[in-house]
């Protein structure tokens, strides 16, 4: 438990700031032209980057694009910018109706961080954790008092993940609905899932000749199906207090319940903060947050294309290794400051199994009248112990950006990535994904408008 505490401490202290801000909505009847040059030197290639951002916003609605071209030196585009179908919708990179905590959200195009209840099934997948692989899907939230549904979908590309959760305050407009803690019990169903054609693959023997398995161990589609209880404590306004209790059961495999507590408060505007910490009991061949942010990447992988007997590591593998249950802890803290700082983080570790820790920082520190700007932020699963935590492999995603502005429309900026390049058979299938390093000095051009 310290340890688990002391690792989660200090992955706050170490973060600044992470790019999932710079793709905020925009307000309300406003709108944001952003673009800019730069230079691209991706595993040591020098490519010349073209981007454009526009944003607007109407009323409930908004929507914003994101095209992004890197030309090599002989002014050829790089094959993984649009190479696939995808590719093409990721241009929009979103439409959408409403905001998070709306009583109605709708969102289409990239998914960052999405989130199912309180993340026992899904917590912070991500469906596009590659540059050079970016999906469109669609998240519909509706919260009409008694009943709500959170729902998303990954990739219109191709079959994915899915994921919807039911819940109702079965006391909300009885005559208990007036006492607060009884008022606001809310209890959830939920089922997740993930189609696609490599998602249940643990062995096999792959043909690249073929581009195809010619013999596998294969269990198709994952299932998972939960239920939650959350029990409101305490809202004064300013300090709210809330426990939950969540069942998840992976179809075949299986099952674990997590219980915690969710603290928020509100500053009057001035600091507002949410700590959660979670006690995890998880049976045998169970994986709590299944999908997690970096599951697009984790889910399956071939050692090589130089083979006909190929090593399949896949995330339901992994979940086929999980012996004896292996109990753990979860925990996540978010502090935001005057608006001008904000920063969240949580770290994950089983007990006894030794390759378990997760760790997602998310930050970020841009104040609208402060020259400077800072985003980072790191993403790593499967860490062994404190001297693995910030080691860059195949298990990492970070992102950093230190910025000037030395004008309010202008912002000049260096940015290193270091991320994931899809490897494709020839039929442009992706059987693994390996990481590269993307390092960018940019200029950024950004023009605020009024609708």
């Amino acid at each position: 438990m310290k340890k688990c505490i002391f690792l989660f401490v200090l992955s706050l202290l170490l973060s600044v700031a992470y790019p999932q801000y710079e793709n905020q909505f925009v307000l309300p009847d406003q709108g944001k032209v952003a673009g800019g040059l730069g230079l691209n030197w991706i595993d040591g290639q020098l490519y010349y980057n073209i981007n454009f951002r526009p944003e607007v916003s109407l009323g409930n609605f908004g929507a914003g694009l994101d095209l992004k071209l890197d030309f090599d030196k002989n002014g050829k585009l790089r094959k993984e910018n649009f190479n696939e179908f995808s590719d093409y919708i990721s241009v929009i990179r979103y439409l959408r109706y409403g905001l998070k905590g709306d009583p109605v959200f709708v969102k289409l195009g990239a998914l960052d961080y999405y989130t199912l209840g309180n993340g026992s099934i899904m917590y912070m997948y991500n469906n596009s954790p590659s540059y050079d692989v970016r999906h469109s899907g669609l998240v519909v939230d509706v919260d009409f008092g008694l009943i709500g549904l959170e729902s998303i979908y990954s990739n219109f590309g191709e079959a994915g993940v899915v994921g919807i959760r039911g819940y109702t305050r079965p006391f909300k407009f009885t005559s208990l609905g007036d006492i607060p803690i009884i008022g606001n019990i809310t209890v959830g169903v939920t089922y997740a899932s993930d189609f696609n054609k490599y998602a249940g693959i643990t062995s096999g023997v792959y043909s690249p000749s073929k581009n195809d398995f010619i013999s596998k161990n294969d269990n198709g589609a994952i299932n998972i199906l939960g239920a939650d209880l959350t029990l409101p404590l305490l809202n004064t306004g300013i300090v709210g207090v809330k426990l939950y209790t969540d069942f998840a059961k992976i179809v075949n495999f299986g099952s674990g319940v997590a219980t915690g507590i969710i603290v928020n408060l509100n500053g009057l505007g001035l600091v507002n903060a949410q700590a959660k910490l979670e006690r995890q009991f998880n049976g045998k061949k169970y994986i709590p947050s299944y999908f997690n942010s970096l599951y697009e990447v984790e889910r399956f992988r071939l050692d090589t294309l130089n083979s006909t007997n190929l090593q399949v590591n896949s995330k339901i593998r992994k979940l086929e290794a999980m012996g004896d249950g292996d109990n753990g802890y979860f925990g996540s803290l978010g502090v935001d400051v005057l608006g001008l700082f904000y920063v969240t983080g949580s770290y994950q570790r089983l007990d006894k199994s030794p390759n378990s820790g997760i760790l997602n920082i998310n930050a970020q520190i841009a104040p609208e009248q402060f020259p400077v700007v800072v985003r980072s932020g790191y993403n790593k699963i499967n860490i062994k112990d404190e001297t693995d935590l910030f080691k860059l492999d195949d298990r990492s995603y970070l992102f950093f950006e230190l910025g000037y502005k030395p004008m309010s429309y202008l912002l000049v900026s260096m940015v290193y990535n270091w991320t994931f390049t899809p490897v494709r058979d020839n039929d442009k299938n992706i059987v693994n994904y390996q990481p590269i390093k993307r390092i960018e000095p940019r200029v950024t051009f950004i023009y605020p408008f009024n609708m």
